[in-house]
């Protein structure tokens, strides 16, 4: 067995070997062994043996490759690669930025623009046109002897070139006769020089003076004694005190800098971008040159790896903190065009709860089309955020007094400006916020006693048998017509099918979900319109102040696609709105303050990533001019209906049909097992009228309101294919018909 010391002894060896060479080479190992009679391979272990390789060759002679004639490689030698991608592949991956920039390409902000330089020009020009009778001339003529006797001095120490006496008698201090006596030889020519100037221009003053007194016309004299006492009286003007004021006080809003950023990330509390900066590394990696964006400074920047975004925006406060600025005015965003280290930092001018009040497009003339996004309002940096509503249904959320009911009725105002939509407005707290749209509504209701309540719980049963007749209607549509299965422009207009867009509001639903009688069978309805009816054209808007499982089931904050919510107190409430998770991933409508912040909030669902969002402002009277043009809107088209026309109020009398005996009747006693689609089909052929369009989920969701779960049931295809699908158990079927009727589970 060869000794650990042999090893030993090679190593020093080589490492004499190496410190005679002052370049450094690489030597062989297997040459160093052969030479010393061991085997290459020895040092692999105790014996020597070669390696597993080599013992399945059955041989133990150093292969061709490690023998002593081989070619010596340095570890270090460069070695071919792959290349990396190449300049033309570099150039056409590069983000090319905007030539013209966002503002000059929008319609609105660079009206906007236009509009405040118009306006800031206009007021400039008026507050010094009003100052210039009764201050600015005034001022003028006071300061003008002063004005003179400064000029005149000023030529007095010209003339003598007083200027330099300083520099001369310093030079003679100093006793430099030499430098002395060159400065003096300077200034007695510079002295001649001016002193015939001087005289020159005071005998052509003098002559002019005489002109204007003795031959010059009275206008003339006018016009020159308004210029002596403008000029001197300009002149005259001290140095702390302009003529002019100011009309415009500018707010100094100090410019946002890599060192402010870098200084601010690093103290909001992330071990690993405090480290990464401390160390002097790439902590904080600017992407681009911060540079302006609307009102404000934008930062794009990458993280350190293992941050994201929602790390940082957890910590937005301590962030604002770092940066000086107020809370309001500092915003985190994910670039969704790049990875999660991606961070887009905005820096406001102001507070966004201190801007001005966004102003509705549509809220001084025009109409609306449902089937485009309708506009909601302002993000922090001034773009214009909108909500598209057809295949959606909305959730809006906070405390109360945040501005969840002006939001709502911002969507409500664009729904109604569209003549072709059905609404159903139901303000469940009695106070009147939603009466303007009551003369233009198919159902309308304003209150909170139970006969309120019962109405919009028998609206939710109506939008239920609604949703279901359309679907019938829609699949009777040809394909050319309706090739995706979902309303259409097209399609609503052509009023015959009876598939316009509608539109149901339930304001503090909380109210009704949360009620004794009707809540739980509301929720059941308002959980299937959800699901269902997005795709038939049915929107459901639900705002409530309470957001928790009793007051909003769970069933319907899982389902709803667009998300609006404003101030909320605790991490609970935000992710019912919001979604689950939410508060996790840094979107916290819980770090918006009360009054201060309202109506903004977190708009998630309506773009890629959720979005702060300040909601343009409609108040009692704007609303009730845009309810108006609506009406006429609709007069002209014809479309008004139910409500609106004085009707007696639809009731949901519930169903004349009974689901469950329904079901019995199409599974016989000898099916225990059957598939939730072959149900469907059978109910469809013994009501047409009521289950017509029915697929295996529409069963699933009827059922299971009774306690009926559906299971995994094996069958044979009409192929002839052994599969198995959902389906229900004939006996759970007959044990709820018992337990319902009183009766024994034989029946």
């Amino acid at each position: 067995m060869k000794h650990p010391d042999d090893d030993n002894e090679l190593f020093n060896r080589l490492e004499a070997e190496m410190s005679t060479d002052s370049g450094g080479h690489v030597v062989d190992l297997d040459k160093a062994r052969a030479a010393r009679g061991e085997s290459p391979d020895s040092h692999l272990d105790g014996s020597g043996d070669r390696s597993a390789d080599s013992k399945a060759t059955g041989s133990g002679d150093p292969s061709p490759d490690s023998s002593a004639d081989s070619e010596t490689v340095a570890v270090d030698m460069a070695v071919s690669t792959q290349s990396g991608p190449g300049l033309l592949d570099r150039v056409k991956n590069s983000k090319r930025l905007d030539v013209i920039p966002g503002w000059m390409k929008s319609g609105t902000e660079f009206k906007d623009a236009m509009r405040w330089l118009g306006g800031h020009v206009w007021h400039t020009f008026a507050f010094h046109a009003v100052r210039v009778p009764f201050l600015y001339l005034p001022k003028l003529v006071v300061r003008s002897p002063r004005g003179l006797f400064n000029t005149l001095g000023k030529v007095g120490r010209w003339s003598v070139d007083a200027e330099g006496e300083p520099l001369r008698q310093a030079e003679a201090r100093r006793e430099n006769s030499e430098l002395y006596l060159k400065l003096s030889r300077q200034r007695d020519r510079r002295v001649r020089l001016r002193m015939v100037l001087t005289i020159l221009g005071a005998l052509a003053a003098l002559v002019g003076l005489l002109y204007l007194v003795y031959g010059a016309g009275l206008m003339t004299q006018v016009i020159a004694v308004a210029l002596a006492v403008l000029g001197f009286g300009y002149a005259g003007a001290p140095a702390d005190a302009p003529l002019s004021t100011r009309a415009v006080i500018k707010t100094e809003v100090q410019k946002l800098t890599g060192d402010m950023v870098v200084k601010a990330m690093a103290s909001i509390g992330i071990g690993q971008i405090a480290s990464a900066v401390a160390k002097g590394g790439d902590g904080i990696k600017f992407v681009a040159p911060i540079t302006r964006e609307g009102p404000g400074w934008r930062a794009d920047i990458d993280l350190p790896l293992g941050v994201t975004v929602a790390d940082v925006a957890d910590r937005r406060p301590r962030l604002a903190s770092g940066l000086r600025r107020p809370l309001g005015c500092v915003w985190v965003d994910a670039d969704p065009n790049e990875h999660e280290g991606r961070m887009v930092l905005w820096v406001g001018d102001r507070d966004l709860s201190k801007t001005e009040k966004v102003t509705w497009p549509l809220a001084k003339g025009g109409s609306h089309d449902i089937f485009k996004p309708i506009p909601f309002g302002m993000d922090p940096r001034g773009r214009a955020q909108a909500m598209p509503v057809i295949q959606h249904n909305m959730l809006f959320g906070s405390l109360p007094g945040q501005g969840k009911t002006s939001s709502v009725r911002v969507i409500l105002s664009g729904a109604a400006l569209d003549p072709t939509v059905e609404l159903w407005p139901h303000e469940l707290k009695g106070t009147g916020d939603a009466d303007s749209f009551e003369p233009l509504s198919h159902r309308f209701v304003s209150g909170i006693d139970d006969e309120s309540i019962k109405y919009a719980a028998d609206s939710m049963k109506l939008l239920r048998e609604e949703v279901m007749r359309r679907a019938a209607a829609m699949k009777k549509l040809p394909r050319d017509l309706c090739p995706d299965k979902r309303v259409t422009r097209q399609i609503a207009d052509k009023r015959s099918l009876k598939l316009w867009p509608l539109m149901a509001v339930f304001d503090e639903c909380q109210n009704l979900f949360a009620h004794a009688k009707y809540g739980k069978q509301a929720g059941e309805d308002a959980e299937f319109v959800i699901k269902v009816g997005r795709a038939l054209g049915v929107v459901l808007v639900l705002a409530t102040q309470r957001p928790d499982k009793d007051s909003l089931p769970t069933g319907i904050s899982g389902n709803v696609s667009i998300r609006f919510c404003l101030k909320v107190a605790g991490q609970i409430e935000n992710d019912m709105i919001l979604g689950t998770s939410a508060y996790k991933n840094g979107v916290r409508a819980t770090a918006f303050r009360p009054e201060i912040d309202a109506g903004i909030g977190y708009l998630a669902g309506a773009t890629t990533l959720p979005v702060v969002v300040r909601t343009a402002y409609l108040d009692t009277p704007a609303t009730e001019k845009i309810a108006q043009r609506a009406l006429a809107a609709r007069k002209a088209a014809g479309t008004l209906s139910g409500h609106a026309l004085g009707e007696e109020a639809e009731s949901a009398k519930g169903p004349s049909y009974d689901l469950l005996a329904d079901v019995a009747a199409v599974v016989p006693t000898t099916e225990e097992r059957v598939w939730n689609e072959r149900i469907a089909a059978r109910l469809a052929e013994l009501r047409p009228e009521v289950y017509g369009g029915w697929k295996g989920e529409n069963v699933t969701s009827a059922l299971k309101p009774h306690g009926i779960k559906t299971t995994g049931v094996a069958g044979m295809t009409d192929d002839g294919d052994r599969t198995t699908r959902r389906g229900i158990v004939r006996a759970d079927l007959t044990k709820t018909i018992a337990e319902r009727d009183g009766t024994s589970g034989a029946a």
